[in-house]
């Protein structure tokens, strides 16, 4: 941690107050040159601070000349009592940083002063690895939320509890920052003007809409009707919202002792603070209560929130800078989510020439009408434009003209009613009619449709799409393939999603593989265009298993750490002869080249040998084995010895086994 190797930031973090309230600069740099006897000039000061900034131990405050402030999730450790005051030690904020909550709101300690080395590097690298495939209470939370169930249906009752949910994670953020706006009063900060609020990106709440306040009447017969008032009030103050809230809680058929249990339930969890956007806990209890909702209806394993870590690793293999972006089926809206982080993260460095922007536009359909609203409150939250309808993408597609620059997407797997037999003569069945029993080629022309001509597509499937030949499927795939639309293919491990174990791949579409997107995007000018050299790849495919990659997250689940997407779509951006991969997240490598077991770039030709099935097994080969330097003729006398020892073993074994059957009366 910082303060185990510099002082200085150790020094300074003894100095910030532990009530959330800022001090300026050059107070703090004056105050740290009084405390350490010496002038601290103001490079070392700076250093000092950015160091603890980075380390998420503080963060930075309001104020003429620039502030600082214990970090939010800091304070609440603190407040809680899960760690005492700062020490004076060297340790100072290594025991801060261990003493953080969880994000179910229990006080996590910090590890004993007594653990080894070791146990604490353990510790330390499993937090900066956590890529967080789960917040660790859904379960807990969904147990309780559905006792409180009793005999009200699943499909009204999710509205009932998501809403609920998203009214927590609008007070939450509120809050948060309306107690940093008290702080800050001195500096002309006001806590009840909304658009401190709005340039945040955070909803304004209007009094009667606050958590605070719902939950001190939670046991009030009225509380029904106090919640509509709250989600109207909200509707009202930001436009963004408008008919998105569910407002039906007064119904009479509604429990209100139940509600308000809910209520309080709900009121033991933080989804909306900054520690928790981060986490996008929001999204992740979505997930999960959606797919336990979907399982009592009696459809598990139908719609469902994308992976964060897979929503990632396609976002950073087509880096959507500019242009069109759109996703057909897109749920939570979380692959737009990601999309503007990406570009939020890449706004400088990686040889774009530092001149990427948010210069995207959003189209997106969703078919549930209960996600829809989620995607539109998802991107409201972000304060992301978009235009995002609903319906469904089969039989009513809201953007017909559409010719997106990137098509982002993770349809539902093996759907059979989608209704295919009325579409036989579709238009966008130019690679063959799909069958009526399974959309995964209805989903992949659909959006080979809306490509435009320099466009690129990554998607979430099934892993039979790549091998199935059943009622045509495999004709198509052979079309996409000759056609050469298919530009890489990527294998996933299991288990990384909540509601459905059904194996999955991705794929990558191109139009045109012998140049990368339009100068216009990343990379504009010729700085950039010099690091974004193309390698024509046309009749060729790249294939990748990642299947070996990830880590498990807990007993269940499986997640792609940071290093294995920074892995797998620095190998892509070779392969497409890009400039800009770092070499270390790439094994060392600043050229691309075949890795038996794992990657390999297959002719056209070779993949009409394969029957044009994708599968990437069969293509990587098996991981090359180091030679061991033995001799094969001393190894396979050394072998067939230890065969013989085992062998003489093993007949001693069975004449003692024998022998005692003898004993027992049951001997031949």
């Amino acid at each position: 941690m910082v303060a185990a190797t510099d002082p200085l930031a150790t020094a300074l973090l003894q100095l910030l107050p532990t009530d959330g309230s800022s001090l300026g600069n050059e107070t703090l740099r004056r105050r740290l040159s009084e405390k350490l006897g010496r002038d601290v000039d103001v490079s070392a000061y700076e250093a000092a601070r950015e160091s603890l900034v980075a380390a998420g131990v503080v963060e930075r405050g309001r104020g003429r000349g620039g502030s600082l402030r214990v970090a939010a999730m800091m304070r609440s450790a603190l407040a809680s009592g899960s760690i005492g005051d700062l020490p004076p030690g060297d340790d100072a904020d290594d025991t801060a940083a261990h003493g953080v909550r969880s994000p179910s709101g229990s006080a996590a300690p910090p590890p004993s002063a007594a653990a080894s080395p070791a146990a604490r590097r353990r510790s330390r690298n499993s937090r900066e690895a956590d890529d967080g495939a789960t917040v660790g209470f859904e379960a807990q939370l969904w147990a309780t939320a559905d006792a409180l169930r009793n005999n009200m249906d699943a499909a009204e009752y999710k509205h009932v509890v998501l809403g609920l949910i998203f009214l927590k994670y609008i007070s939450d953020a509120f809050e948060e920052r309306h107690a940093q706006l008290e702080t800050e009063r001195a500096q002309g900060a006001d806590p009840e003007d909304p658009d401190e609020y709005r340039r945040d990106a955070i909803f304004w709440v209007p009094p009667e809409a606050r958590w605070p306040h719902l939950k001190a009447q939670a046991k009030q017969p009225g509380i029904g009707q106090l919640v509509d008032d709250a989600m109207a009030g909200i509707e009202r103050d930001n436009p963004a919202l408008k008919g998105v809230l569910p407002k039906d809680y007064a119904r009479p058929a509604l429990d209100k002792a139940r509600l308000g249990q809910l209520i309080d339930l709900i009121s033991n969890i933080k989804v909306g603070d900054e520690a928790s956007r981060a986490k996008d806990v929001l999204g992740r209890v979505y997930e999960y209560f959606l797919s336990q909702f979907a399982g009592a209806e009696g459809k598990k394993g139908g719609e469902f929130y994308t992976p964060r870590c897979v929503v990632k690793l396609l976002v950073e293999m087509i880096e959507p800078y500019h242009g069109r972006v759109y996703d057909p089926c897109c749920g939570s809206s979380g692959m737009f989510v990601q999309s503007v982080e990406f570009i939020r993260a890449h706004s400088n460095g990686n040889g774009n020439g530092g001149r990427a922007r948010a210069d995207i536009s959003i189209y997106g359909q969703e078919s549930n009408y209960t996600t829809w609203r989620l995607a539109q409150m998802n991107l409201a939250i972000r304060g992301i434009d978009g235009q995002i309808a609903q319906g469904d993408t089969f039989h009513s597609d809201r953007f017909p003209d559409l010719k997106a620059d990137f098509i982002l997407a993770n349809p539902p797997f093996n759907i059979s009613d989608w209704g295919g037999e009325r579409l036989r003569d579709d238009p966008r069945w130019r690679y063959g009619t799909p069958p009526p029993g399974n959309a995964n080629f209805g989903w992949v022309q659909h959006m080979v449709h809306h490509l435009a001509p320099a466009g690129v597509a990554g998607f979430v499937l099934a892993n039979g799409s790549m091998s199935s030949n059943q009622s045509g499927e495999g004709e198509i795939r052979k079309a996409l393939v000759e056609a050469d639309l298919v530009d890489c293919m990527i294998a996933l491990p299991g288990q990384l999603s909540y509601s459905t174990q059904i194996p999955a791949c991705l794929w990558f579409l191109r139009r045109d593989k012998s140049r990368l997107p339009s100068p216009a995007g990343r990379g504009a000018g010729s700085e950039g265009s010099a690091s974004r050299a193309a390698t024509d790849r046309r009749g060729q495919v790249l294939f990748i298993d990642a299947r070996k990659l990830g880590r498990m997250a807990d007993r269940t689940h499986r997640e792609l750490t940071d290093a294995d997407i920074a892995r797998i779509a620095g190998t892509y951006h070779l392969w497409r002869g890009e400039t800009h991969v770092n070499p270390e997240d790439v094994d060392g490598r600043s050229a691309y080249e075949d890795i038996p077991g794992y990657c390999k770039s297959a002719e056209l030709e070779d993949i009409r040998k394969h029957g044009h099935v994708l599968t990437p097994g069969r293509y990587v080969g098996a991981v090359a084995q180091e030679d061991d330097g033995e001799p094969f003729a001393d190894k396979m006398q050394r072998l067939t010895a230890q065969l013989r020892e085992q062998q003489a073993e093993a007949a001693m074994l069975d004449a003692v086994i024998a022998a005692n059957l003898r004993e027992l009366g049951y001997g031949g």
